[in-house]
């Protein structure tokens, strides 16, 4: 029974995940932890441990001490916090990992590097500034409203979840926003992007890679947000309904992108996609080395990549997996807070219009 260690487990994606390794075909003795206690009760691991920040100073020596302690043969690391801090000490780390190269990390985890990457490897990408000061908000902003129209995108460079994001047409609420975020977390101007507002629909494309080589993946269109009606931007990252496609489209510009920023991509990829005004795809970023929020509703739907990626971690067999569209199209997946989540095919509701 392989040993694995979930660090960050107290959240959905990490009590997702976990979900994932309980419906494989085989046991594993699962360590999950977290910084938060309250969140760990609802974690489903053999073992549980509060651990500190990954910022603090003692971070890695505690994480090796319980590896140590639990025999521990895996670390999935899955907030990208997390990723960031075990990417750069891997080789402290005491046991495997199977995370991208130190390099793409570092790339995908910052939004503005990632766009320029991305545009000089002709992958479609929403145009991008990014804010150095104060002064230069007026141009930037009249810029991308007398080409784009109506409105821009204001976001951080750093961080998920749609992270200090908003929509926005005139300099005072860009400058308010960025001061609230400079008060409220110690962002400043340059730790934010201006970027084309992307009108269209949103996908969101999981995929595991060894080598160089796409082994699966499954393409999603978010439908509707977890409490976008509550939030300044209307959106999030995570989705209370959502179904999967099969876009050829979304398929090759995901795969370039991820190609563009390392050509021996290895580990976990998950890039979010939005549509343009003309309706084609483009990548807004890439999360390395860690699953989306609902990677339990692909697995569910019959392709546990989270079980996949454990086996490619250990070098052994997997069964041949479709690349591209490995579940039928048109699955929704449904989920609210304390509404628990439910799998269901186009066309099988069971309630009717009036």
């Amino acid at each position: 029974m392989k040993r694995i260690l979930v660090e960050g487990a107290g959240g959905s994606a990490g009590i997702n995940f976990i979900k994932s390794l309980r419906l494989a075909p085989e046991k594993f003795y699962i360590v999950a932890t977290d910084i938060n206690k309250y969140h760990l009760e609802l974690v489903d691991a053999d073992k549980k441990y509060i651990v500190p920040k990954c910022t603090e100073k003692d971070y890695i020596n505690k994480v090796n001490k319980i590896i140590e302690r639990e025999k521990i043969e895996f670390l999935h690391p899955q907030p990208d916090s997390v990723v960031a801090v075990i990417s750069e000490n891997r080789e402290k780390i005491k046991t495997k990992t199977f995370l991208p190269s130190k390099k793409t990390i570092k790339i995908c985890h910052n939004k503005m590097v990632l766009n320029k990457v991305l545009s000089d490897a002709s992958v479609p990408v929403p145009e991008s500034f990014q804010i150095e000061n104060e002064r230069c908000i007026n141009e930037i902003l009249s810029y991308l409203l007398s080409k784009y129209k109506e409105k821009a995108w204001l976001r951080a460079i750093r961080g998920a979840g749609s992270r200090a994001a908003l929509p926005v047409n005139d300099v005072e609420t860009i400058k308010i926003w960025i001061r609230h975020w400079k008060k409220r977390m110690g962002l400043d101007y340059k730790d934010f992007m201006l970027a084309e507002y992307l009108p269209g629909k949103e996908f969101a494309f999981q995929s595991i890679w060894k080598n160089g080589e796409l082994i699966t993946s499954q393409a999603r269109e978010r439908m509707e947000y977890v409490f976008a009606n509550l939030t300044a931007s209307g959106q999030s990252s995570s989705p209370t309904v959502a179904r999967t496609v099969k876009r050829d489209d979304v398929n090759k510009i995901a795969t370039e992108a991820v190609l563009a920023v390392d050509k021996n991509a290895t580990g976990v990829f998950c890039i979010d996609l939005k549509e343009n005004k003309d309706g084609v795809p483009c990548v807004t970023e890439i999360n390395p080395g860690r699953f989306f929020t609902t990677n339990n509703f692909f697995t569910e739907a019959g392709n546990n990549m989270p079980y996949y990626y454990i086996k490619m971690a250990f070098n052994e067999t997997i069964p041949e997996l479709p690349k591209y569209n490995s579940i039928p199209e048109g699955i929704y997946w449904i989920r609210l807070m304390d509404g628990g989540h439910k799998l269901i095919k186009e066309g099988a509701w069971s309630s009717e219009r009036i």
